[in-house]
């Protein structure tokens, strides 16, 4: 929208009937952009993009107009705000899963106990991987002695032989990938770890701050 059309809508709305009752109460004055001194009864459309004065009738300052944003400018100034409202909640809740993650862990050996709680969970599903491993490693050397009376035609192998085959070794490939995914479990346990370590570094440092300044004054209280 064209900032002139905008402006004279904002004048025809600021004039209209929505502001005569509140407009009839006082006196509006400005200096216009010819540096001309003007005064009425109603929010002044020379004005619009300047600062307006509201006068009581005793000639106090009752109140401060701004002036009047084009579109663009509405626009920019909305969008201000939307950000400043957005980083007003980020740092909101920042705080709120800081204090969470006080609460949870107080201090390092709260922390490296749950490290070490996940990591053994992690652990024990390798090992009963491997486990797997071995025994299906166990059974195919089985299979294996059996196809050997076949001496490599697989022509002659049974179906029933064929098909145990293949489903030891598609359970052998599920269970490497299995381990594998585990590993890169562990690693990201530990990652994670890291970080909210360092974060929870700094946390403790702030919190045990605080408590020797609040400490001093009570301190100094009973002297």
């Amino acid at each position: 929208m064209p900032a002139s059309l905008v402006r004279n809508f904002a004048a025809g709305f600021l004039c209209s009937g929505v502001l005569a009752t509140a407009s009839s109460q006082g006196i509006y004055t400005c200096v216009d952009a010819k540096g001309r001194n003007l005064t009425a009864d109603r929010p002044i459309a020379e004005c619009l993009d300047r600062e307006q004065r509201e006068l009581t009738p005793g000639g106090a300052v009752k109140r401060r107009i701004g002036p009047v944003l084009t579109a663009a400018e509405l626009a920019a100034e909305e969008e201000k705000v939307r950000r400043a409202a957005e980083e007003r909640n980020r740092l909101a809740e920042e705080k709120k899963r800081e204090r969470a993650l006080l609460t949870r862990y107080p201090n390092k050996p709260t922390h490296d106990k749950e490290r070490l709680t996940a990591l053994m969970t992690a652990d024990d599903a390798i090992d009963a991987a491997r486990k797997s491993t071995s025994e299906l490693a166990a059974q195919r050397k089985k299979l294996n002695v059996e196809l050997e009376f076949y001496n490599g035609d697989l022509t002659k192998v049974p179906a029933q032989l064929k098909r145990e085959i293949e489903e030891n070794q598609h359970h052998a490939q599920a269970q490497e990938r299995f381990i594998a995914n585990q590993d890169k479990e562990k690693k990201r346990i530990n990652a994670r770890f890291d970080e909210e370590l360092a974060k929870l570094r700094q946390l403790w440092t702030q919190q045990a701050g605080a408590a020797t300044v609040g400490a001093a004054p009570a301190s100094a209280a009973k002297h």
